[in-house]
């Protein structure tokens, strides 16, 4: 979004425009809803803006619910943006240690400084670019106790401040950037702050364990089975004895794993009638030992995230499969067995097999009116295809 563009958006008669309009649907006629608004006599360049923006408030509802609707973002700033049953955790944390003024660096559209500010804490968002900047400072404009500042995160006077809360910058344009020290800030300058305040940084939940200082907890949520964050907390934000947890974010609350530590492989066993595969962050967590051991279950293999026990069990942190048949990997036993059973709807599931589930869906040229899950992975050491069922 460019300046003018936000400025026209901002204007009193942008603003009823935006609001004016009914809610978007993806089936909408783009050329015909601005045929009308031009016809209306609004200009092109405020068409084009709120027009956007209706797009963007009905993309964010699935991370801000109904908030988005008086909310302002851009496209960047949406696909970066802590979903705000996310953002309320990490408010709760700063809330529970007693801290009563953040420093959110790297602000972004203002999506945790929001939760942050909810919560009655004093906050305050930093944000470099100008035009992200200002479409903060209106999504925080309800909160007396938030503010936006325009300026350089590296260069902003932390006199006062209490809690430092960072989600650096790991793009450049369109192209990700690799290396920690070009992140904006850099991670160096983000464990910097760590080691003067009680901090918490964003990180993508794929970053190198390598990186992970010992002296943080790290907390990987999961929000739908979407791994979307890991979050490193320090000092007072930490809790003790706690260094690995996973979080997992449903319509049902929230339920979490915790530990000291990365947790020891559990013992390996045979298949059972039921097979479960872990949540995505108690995978990264490297908590499945004791997901495992806690359930009373056993793993088909140590390399391979998936556990097996002979009865069905219920936990948030995995999903569960009645397996119906075992065969062996092969593509014309597949192909034929699939077939007798008039299977047409296949969920496709692998690990610890080289296999493109898509070409593979191709050559088994499924008909029929029946649906199954088809997993395939590794037992005692054989490649196998298990046709399941979810629980």
């Amino acid at each position: 979004m460019e300046t003018l563009e936000l400025m026209e958006l901002l204007s009193p008669e942008g603003l009823r425009l935006l609001d004016s309009l009914p809610a978007y649907e993806s089936t909408d006629d783009v050329v015909k809803s601005v045929a009308k608004l031009r016809k209306a006599g609004h200009g092109p360049g405020l068409v084009a803006a709120v027009l956007s923006q209706s797009r963007l408030r009905a993309k964010a509802r699935s991370k801000f619910g109904p908030f988005a609707d008086r909310m302002l973002f851009t496209d960047a700033g949406l696909e970066q943006a802590t979903r705000l049953q996310v953002a309320a955790q990490h408010a709760g944390r700063f809330q529970r240690a007693g801290v009563s003024w953040v420093a959110d660096l790297g602000c972004g559209i203002g999506a945790d400084a929001l939760a942050i500010a909810a919560l009655d804490l004093e906050v305050t968002g930093v944000e470099r670019d100008e035009v992200t900047a200002a479409i903060a400072s209106f999504n925080l404009a309800p909160w007396s106790n938030a503010r936006i500042e325009n300026q350089d995160v590296t260069e902003f006077d932390l006199s006062g401040v209490d809690g430092i809360y960072l989600d650096p910058a790991r793009r450049n344009a369109s192209r990700r950037l690799s290396n920690p020290a070009d992140w904006s800030p850099s991670l160096d300058f983000a464990f910097g702050l760590a080691a003067r305040f009680p901090t918490g940084i964003k990180l993508a939940p794929g970053i190198d364990r390598d990186l992970l200082p010992a002296n943080a907890e790290a907390q990987w949520v999961s929000v739908g089975r979407e791994v979307v964050e890991v979050g490193l907390w320090f000092g007072s934000l930490a809790r003790p004895g706690i260094s690995r947890a996973a979080l997992i974010v449903s319509d049902e609350g929230t339920s979490e794993l915790t530990a000291a530590a990365d947790s020891e492989d559990a013992e390996v066993g045979a298949l059972g009638e039921y097979l479960y595969e872990p949540d995505g962050a108690v995978i990264r967590a490297r908590l499945i030992g004791d997901l495992v051991r806690s359930l009373g279950g056993r793993m088909l293999d140590r390399s391979i995230a998936y556990f097996t026990a002979d009865r069905a069990l219920s936990t948030p942190f995995a999903t569960g499969f009645r397996v119906t048949e075992t065969f062996p990997f092969d593509e014309k036993v597949l192909k034929r067995e699939l077939a007798a059973r008039k299977i047409g709807t296949l969920e496709i599931k692998k690990r610890g097999m080289d296999v493109d589930p898509a070409q593979l869906r191709t050559k088994l040229s499924l008909k029929g009116q029946e649906s199954a899950a088809l997993i395939l992975t590794r037992s005692g050491g054989k490649r196998v295809a298990l046709l399941a069922e979810r629980i």
